[in-house]
């Protein structure tokens, strides 16, 4: 089963590594104490909408892309399609796969906010 607040924290934990900063620069910035912060980060707590918010900015990502890299790994556990945004006949005119293209660029763009 599936766990929200453990991917909501694996998917902020892997932001936080991915800038190089420490549990106790990001719980600082977000002024949440930094046993609370590691807590969220192990998936032992549901943070609040307010406090997800304030580790997004603490960590300069938006809070809409985190919850949808969130919403993305819970499709793929849940064996469920990730809606594609780009309509079959764009896709199939242009003969690349997109879907793959798109993943991609979620993944560049949560990189590149999270810097």
């Amino acid at each position: 089963m599936v766990v929200l607040r453990h991917e909501i924290g694996d998917v902020l934990r892997d932001v936080r590594q991915r800038q190089g900063r420490t549990l106790r620069e990001v719980s600082h910035n977000a002024r949440v104490s930094l046993g609370y912060l590691s807590e969220v980060e192990r998936g032992q707590k549901e943070a609040s909408s307010e406090l997800l918010s304030s580790i997004c900015s603490a960590l300069d990502v938006p809070l809409s892309l985190m919850l949808r890299e969130v919403s993305d790994r819970l499709a793929i556990a849940e064996g469920v399609a990730v809606p594609d945004t780009v309509p079959q006949e764009f896709a199939a005119r242009y003969g690349r796969d997109l879907n793959e293209e798109l993943s991609d660029e979620l993944r560049k763009g949560l990189m590149s906010n999270a810097y």
